[in-house]
Order: C-alpha cells, then sequence, then structure tokens
C-alpha cells in the first residue's frame, strides 16, 4: 500500500545541520542528459556526522567528500543520506537530468527550446542534491556550458568569464555576491532579442538592464522596461531601497507555472505578465504588468536582501512584497481604483478560501505540499495585515520599522515575528495583540450598532467582532476601524471623542466596544470600514437612501464603490428571498445621474456601474444559490442597460480618446467599453454597427471589449466575431487566450462540447499553464450557469483535465481543482456532483501530493 503523504508542522522546525560557505555549480546542457556538477563546502553545526540532502527525479552520477567517492550514502526517491562526516568538508555531486521530460516546470526544464528553471519552493532539489530550505544561504558561482545556438547563457549575479570551448560550444561564469537559498537560483539558456537599457540609481551607480523575449516580440517589451525603471525609482524614493548588482534581467518564457519569480538579478518571467503592445494587450494587462515587474523588483529587498526562515512565513516576503507592489500602482495611479482591485481579491478568493477545507492562518501551522500555500490567504490577506499595521502606525512610523528591519536582518532568513518586532521596537506602538493575526485563520465578523442622541448631540457607534470560522478563539484580534461621519449635506465631521479628536481609525481590541463622538449636530451616514481597512466581513443595516448619500459625497473613492456594491448585495439578498428581480427605481435613478454628469474619474465610473461578481454574490449566503443569482445577475443588468439606454448611448458617441496610455484616455475607453457592454443588451438597431466598429479596431482594449460584450449579450453577431478574431490572431498565442477565456464564457449549451473541440486547436496545449487557465480555468471561474448544470457535465469537464494533469503538471492541477473545494455550499444534487470528482480524484492511482493534500482536505468536511 502506497505510504500517504506527511504533513510538515511549523513547531517541528529545526535549525539546518550544517552550513554551506560556497556552492560553484556546473551545467552542460543537453535535453535529456544534462550534466550537473555542484561543489559545496559545508560545516557541520555542533557534532553533527550526518547531512540529509533533498533530491527528486535524479540520476546520481558520483558524490565525492574530500576528493573521495563517499560509500556511506544512503538514497531514496527524496534524499541523499550521507553518514560519518567530518565537521568540514569539501562535497562534490554529479547529477544528470532529463530537462526536456520534466513537463512539471519545476527545477530546470525546457520552454519553447529554451532552458529555464523554477526554483521556489523546492524545485531546486530537481536539479541536484543539496539542503533545498530557505534558510540555508550561501554564494553561487556558476557555470553554464551549451550549444552555440543558446546564444545567452544566463544565472544569477554578475557575468565575471564568458567564452568559447575547442568542441563548438561556448560557456558563461555567474557570481552572485550576496547570499541567498537555493530557491532564489536561476538558470536560462536560449536565444533571445534583448531589450537594453540603463539606469542610474540615486548614489550614482549605472546599473545595466536586459530583457529578454522571444525572437519577433521585441516590439512587445518596452511597456516591461518602463515598469523596471518606474519600479527602481519609485522604491528609492518611498524606501530608500537602491539595487545592488551590476545588471537586472528579466526573461520572458512561455510555459511556467507562476506569473513570475524574483530569482536574485535574474527574474523568470511568465511571458503574459511581460510582453505588451496597444495592438495585442488591453489597457488592464498594461496595469498588470507593471504591477507585477514591480513586485518581483521589489522582492530584492524584501524576500532576497530578507528571505524566510521557513516556508510556513511564505507572507513574510509576499505579503509584505504585495502591500508594496499595491502601493507603487496606487502612488502612480488611481489609489481608489488600485483599492478597489485588491478588495475584488479577497472578497472574491479570499473569503471563499476562508470558508472552505483549505483555510489556514497567514503563517500556516503544516503542510503537505508547500506549493498549496502559495494562496490569497498568504498573499493577499498578507497584504491586507500590513496594511493594518501601517494605519496603526502610520507612514512615518513604519518607514522607521522597515528601515530598522533591514539594518538587523539583512543577509538573514527570518520570520514573520522578527518583522512585527522590528515595527513595534521602531515606532514605540505595541502590536502584541496584533500579531493574533498571523495564528487565526477564517474571516473575523465585524457588527456595527449606532445610536444617535439628539438633545445631547452625541453619536455613538457599537462594533463587536466574532470568528465563528476559528476554533478556539483565543482572543480579539486588533483591528484598525476607519470612519467617515457625513452630515445632511454630505460634509465629513470631525470625529471628536472626549478623549479627542480620532485622527486615523478607531482601534477595536476587543471583543465588543462602544465609541461616542461628540458635537455631531444631525444624526450622520456612517462610512464605516472606510477603505476596507481590515479584512472583515461586515454587518451593519444600511438603508438605500444612506449608501445612496455616501455614493453621493464620501471622500473615498473606494467607499463610493463600496456604497454601489453594498446597494446591489442588498437588491440581490431581496430578490433570491422575495422572488422579485425589479431593481429599486432609486437605484436606477442614481445610476442614470452618475452617467448623465460624467462627472470625475470615468474608469470609477465604469466600476461604479459593474454588479458585483458571482463569487462576491456567493459568499453572502450559506448554501449558493447558483440558479437565482445568475437570474438575478442578468435581470439587474438589463433593467440598467434598458433604463439608462439613451444616456449610454450620448456618453458613447460623445466620449472620445487619442489610444494612448495616458489616464485620462484609459478612463474614457474604460466607461466606453462599460457603456457598450449593457447598450449589447437592448439590440437596439445602432448596436451591431458599433459592435463591428470597435471589433475592426487596432487597439486590443477597443477590440476585446466589443467581443466580451456580444458575448455577455449573446448577440447574434457573436459567432461572426469570433471567427474573425482566431483569423487574425491564431498567430499569436498570448492574445489567444483571451479568445479562449471568452469561448469558454459563453452561456449557452453547446459550450461544454465546444471546450472539447478547442483541445485540439493548433494553439491550445494541456502542457502549458496558460492555455488551461485561460479555457478551463475561466470557464470554471467565470460561467457559473454551465460550469455548475445540473446535469453533472461541467465538473465532470473539470475531473476529467484534472485526471490528465495530475501527471503532466500536479502544481498547475492543484490550483485548477479550486472551484471543487466549496462543494458544501451547494445545494444537495450539486454537492453529489462534485464530490464524485473528489473521489474520482482520491482514487487516482499515483495521485500526486499537489491534489492529495486539496482532496483529502475537502473530502473531510
Amino acid at each position: 500500500m502506497t505510504q500517504k503523504p506527511q504533513a510538515k508542522f511549523l513547531k517541528d522546525y529545526l535549525a539546518p545541520s550544517h552550513t554551506v560557505d560556497t556552492l560553484c555549480l556546473t551545467f552542460e546542457l543537453s535535453p535529456r542528459n544534462t550534466i550537473v556538477t555542484a561543489v559545496s563546502q559545508f560545516v557541520a553545526v555542533g557534532n553533527a556526522t550526518q547531512l540529509i540532502l533533498d533530491g527528486v527525479d535524479l540520476e546520481l552520477v558520483s558524490c565525492q567528500v574530500n576528493g573521495e567517492e563517499w560509500q556511506s550514502l544512503e538514497k531514496s526517491d527524496s534524499e541523499l543520506i550521507l553518514s560519518n562526516l567530518p565537521k568540514a568538508f569539501e562535497l562534490k555531486i554529479v547529477t544528470k537530468i532529463s530537462p526536456q521530460t520534466n513537463t512539471s516546470l519545476e527545477g530546470l526544464y525546457l520552454s519553447d527550446g529554451a532552458y529555464c528553471t523554477q526554483c521556489e519552493a523546492e524545485g531546486f532539489r530537481k536539479i541536484t542534491y543539496f539542503m533545498d530550505r530557505p534558510d540555508v544561504l550561501t554564494t553561487y558561482t556558476v557555470t553554464i556550458i551549451g550549444e552555440s545556438k543558446y546564444r545567452y547563457l544566463l544565472s544569477n549575479g554578475n557575468k565575471v568569464e564568458e567564452g568559447s570551448l575547442s568542441d563548438g560550444r561556448h560557456f558563461a561564469k555567474w557570481h552572485d555576491p550576496h547570499k541567498k537559498p537555493s530557491y532564489l537560483f536561476a538558470l536560462v539558456a536560449g536565444d533571445f532579442d534583448v531589450l537594453e537599457d540603463n539606469y542610474s540609481t540615486k548614489s550614482g551607480r549605472e546599473v545595466k538592464l536586459a530583457l529578454f523575449v522571444d525572437k519577433g516580440n521585441l516590439h512587445k517589451a518596452p511597456h516591461a522596461m518602463t515598469s523596471l525603471k518606474k519600479a527602481m525609482e519609485w522604491d528609492e524614493s518611498r524606501f530608500d531601497l537602491e539595487y545592488d548588482l551590476d545588471i537586472y534581467m528579466i526573461v520572458a518564457v512561455d510555459f511556467f507555472n507562476m506569473g513570475a519569480m524574483e530569482n536574485k538579478g535574474l527574474n523568470v518571467f511568465n511571458s503574459a505578465c511581460v510582453l505588451a503592445s496597444q495592438e495585442t494587450a488591453t489597457d488592464r494587462d498594461f496595469h498588470t504588468i507593471e504591477s507585477i515587474v514591480g513586485h518581483e523588483y521589489f522582492h530584492n529587498w524584501t524576500g532576497n536582501r530578507v528571505t524566510c526562515r521557513d516556508w510556513f512565513q511564505l507572507s513574510l516576503k509576499e505579503g509584505l512584497t504585495v502591500f508594496r507592489d499595491q502601493e507603487f500602482s496606487s502612488d502612480l495611479g488611481s489609489r481608489g481604483l488600485n483599492r478597489i482591485d485588491a478588495v475584488m481579491a479577497m472578497r472574491t478568493h479570499q473569503f471563499a478560501e476562508d470558508a472552505g477545507p483549505m483555510a489556514h492562518p497567514i503563517r500556516p501551522q503544516q503542510v503537505i505540499e508547500m506549493n498549496n500555500f502559495y494562496t490569497v490567504t498568504v498573499y493577499n490577506k498578507g497584504a491586507e495585515v500590513i496594511r493594518m499595521m501601517h494605519t496603526l502606525l502610520g507612514e512615518a512610523n513604519f518607514q522607521k520599522g522597515m528601515k530598522l528591519y533591514f539594518e538587523r536582518h539583512d543577509g538573514q532568513a527570518v520570520t514573520c515575528d522578527d518583522f512585527v518586532n522590528a515595527m513595534m521596537d521602531a515606532s514605540g506602538v505595541d502590536l502584541t495583540q496584533f500579531k493574533l493575526w498571523y495564528e487565526q485563520f477564517g474571516t473575523p465578523r465585524v457588527k456595527v450598532a449606532t445610536e444617535y442622541d439628539k438633545q445631547a448631540q452625541t453619536y455613538a457607534i457599537t462594533v463587536s467582532q466574532s470568528h465563528a470560522d476559528c476554533d478556539p478563539v483565543k482572543a480579539p484580534l486588533h483591528i484598525p476601524f476607519k470612519l467617515e461621519l457625513l452630515d445632511e449635506q454630505g460634509e465629513s465631521i470631525p470625529l471628536l471623542t472626549k478623549h479627542g479628536e480620532i485622527q486615523r481609525a478607531l482601534d477595536i481590541t476587543e471583543f465588543e466596544q462602544r465609541f461616542e463622538f461628540e458635537q455631531v449636530a444631525s444624526k450622520p451616514v456612517p462610512v464605516l470600514l472606510e477603505d476596507f481597512s481590515a479584512p472583515v466581513l461586515m454587518e451593519y443595516s444600511y438603508s438605500i437612501d444612506e449608501l445612496l448619500h455616501i455614493l453621493r459625497f464620501a471622500r473615498s473613492d473606494y467607499a463610493r464603490w463600496e456604497a454601489v456594491q453594498q446597494i446591489f448585495m442588498i437588491e440581490v439578498k431581496r430578490a433570491v428571498t422575495s422572488g422579485d428581480f425589479k431593481l429599486d427605481s432609486k437605484v436606477l435613478d442614481a445610476l442614470s445621474v452618475l452617467v448623465e454628469t460624467l462627472d470625475g474619474d470615468l474608469a470609477l465610473l465604469a466600476e461604479l456601474l459593474t454588479l458585483p461578481t458571482f463569487d462576491t454574490l456567493a459568499s453572502q449566503f450559506e448554501i449558493i444559490p447558483v440558479d437565482k443569482l445568475v437570474s438575478i445577475s442578468d435581470a439587474f443588468e438589463m433593467q440598467i442597460a434598458q433604463s439608462l439606454q439613451s444616456v449610454f448611448e450620448h456618453a458613447y458617441l460623445s466620449l472620445q480618446d487619442s489610444g494612448s496610455l495616458e489616464a485620462k484616455d484609459v478612463a474614457i475607453r474604460a466607461f466606453k467599453n462599460k457603456a457598450l457592454y449593457y447598450l449589447a443588451k437592448t439590440d437596439s438597431d445602432s448596436v451591431a454597427s458599433a459592435l463591428e466598429n470597435q471589433f475592426s479596431s487596432s487597439n486590443m482594449t477597443t477590440k476585446l471589449a466589443s467581443l466580451k460584450a456580444a458575448v455577455a449579450a449573446q448577440h447574434t453577431k457573436v459567432e461572426s466575431l469570433f471567427s474573425q478574431f482566431d483569423s487574425q490572431w491564431r498567430h499569436d498565442s498570448l492574445v489567444m487566450d483571451k479568445w479562449f477565456a471568452l469561448s469558454a464564457s459563453l452561456s449557452n449549451d453547446e459550450v461544454i462540447s465546444n471546450i472539447n473541440t478547442l483541445y485540439a486547436h493548433p494553439c491550445f496545449d494541456k502542457g502549458n499553464p496558460n492555455r488551461v487557465r485561460a479555457l478551463i480555468g475561466s470557464f470554471a471561474r467565470s460561467n457559473p450557469a454551465q460550469f455548475h448544470r445540473t446535469d453533472g457535465k461541467g465538473y465532470a469537464l473539470l475531473g476529467d483535465l484534472l485526471v490528465e494533469l495530475n501527471n503532466i503538471n500536479p502544481q498547475n492541477a492543484s490550483r485548477m481543482i479550486t472551484p471543487f473545494m466549496s462543494w458544501k455550499r451547494y445545494d444537495e444534487t450539486r454537492q453529489q456532483l462534485m464530490r464524485a470528482q473528489l473521489s474520482r480524484l482520491a482514487n487516482l492511482e499515483g495521485l500526486s501530493d499537489d491534489l492529495y493534500e486539496k482532496v483529502e482536505k475537502a473530502l473531510a468536511q
């Protein structure tokens, strides 16, 4: 009987048995027979005489200690154990690996003919035997030997030597002076087009910048390069952090499990997160690329120079760096729109994770497969925890904390507690209670009650917190609760208490607290949890009129959007209960006024006109009423379209953009595309020509929006537009990903058979995570009516794919299984159908650790 994978626990952490002074790697590249020679200098900690090295899918050629073949060794499928070792020794290990057959996209593999690596979290063990853990830091010297067709031989650090060999091959030698863990190692070998540039740091150092892309894609690289230079400048101005090597490189590859990887000085990126031209990428793509390029660059300090002691501390680097990339995007663009994006990720994905079987704290206590904990909880909720810390400390104290953190821990592998302690010591603010955010899982619920005393002119707010998902609850969390009070004229009322004026936020530190505000002349409308100041579910009985008041007057753009979202959710809940799918006329009137005036940021206005996602709505229900939510959303959108048709038409025709990437033009396109989305539902005489005119645009944002509008409206033009798009863009796989995603969102009963047909499309490849996510990921995530069919065909489609991916790419399979994890939140029929697919996977011979952990937890509910 196959042994079940075993969990690892944070409480069992032990420091490494040895330190590694240096590691010299030599790669002799060959598709099926790459030879890796690793020479390292080990020193035992204490009296250790045994060394356990990690290794998977390796052929051991030789193992020498101090120049002698070592006989005291034991090898298994995952380890090489050396015994009877001296205190200090040189270890030379030669292994053979096969990049060509490595479809897991971990370790060293081939991507469209180029060699590349992905070592986070535990991929280095697929390259050579080593202590593959983040708290083993050493300096790397890497020599790469390859055929001349692999023009560029790249690794971490600075290039120190290169040349030709007598057999026609060539080599390059790289040295990284900064100690790093194995997960930050990178190697790339291939022939690319290269965009080069330079950056002068504020201290006057010249840094060479190089961006490597597939041949023919150089024209799509400038935006990523511009984003990199913006990120370098921003990190210097906001955090006083400079880059520390002579060269910074980014390589774009098509086969990559993640978005990108922050390997020291040599970032390997998914091509979807680098390549962009306005003909092939949307405005949203440009924003995403800027954000991700920034994120990976910011890791140079928050992740590379200071790294994680163990993988349970992953949020130390990821939560902090997500916060930093969010601030980067907000400082460069619209803070309101970026905050909306961040909250959408929380409500659409993270709250669902908190409510499911994979719920875990941002610092997990146990793992089976580490890849399964690269989650929205660790990343996005982790960023929210950093943001709360920033709110509690303020910008000046937060920056003092960051400075102390780097002074104490540069070049070290540390813990989340080390970060919080630096913040406390630098600011003098006690964050002891706040640390519970790192330990408790689940989404806290915050209930708010208000009371106005007209005679005393006081307004009281009582805030209570509960933690139904977390058992046991150790103590109340420290929650920063931002607040604005609006008077009848929409003016902001000072938050005056008997202890003084509150400037930043209420400190919620007890299970229930009461706050009383003075000199409140009339009953105010409260803007509660302003800017989503804590990742909680808030309960408060707003009226539609109060929310419309917030929409009109709130100082925060996010709060205005949140008011509209709350209105829609109130209306959806009412419709689910009553069966009356008619929107309140006051809501339609308010939206009409917004469109008529076209006041302010048009991109924000487009968001104000957008209904909550299916997943956001679903989070409001214990048992998700799938069919009703789909029908109600469709009905509400149709009412908005019909009620606002004339104002949409006027706005659509009157607004013109110049086609640039300037914020004003991006906003105009965002609003016009939203208007067309609604107009397509009316099927007026002018809509067909508007769809065709937009589709003929050379701007992908405009073109794709017309196709999306036609799909959402099930317009008669859909089939023709789909065919034209396929013919025009079949040569560009990244653009075709957009086509695959829209194909999967068609809401007709033929969509599943159509998807099965698309598996044979010349642009589709099940081994490529981008293609799989575009087609099946979009279907499961964005087509609830068809994915949740009561005949089970939608679930079977995903189940069939997971069976295949288990053998091709287990990591991608683990990410694709997410829609099944919440199976208990559906009606009995759907529960049985999803459970059947989970049981099918559980009984699969050779089930990967990646899938095993999630399937086991899902079925254990």
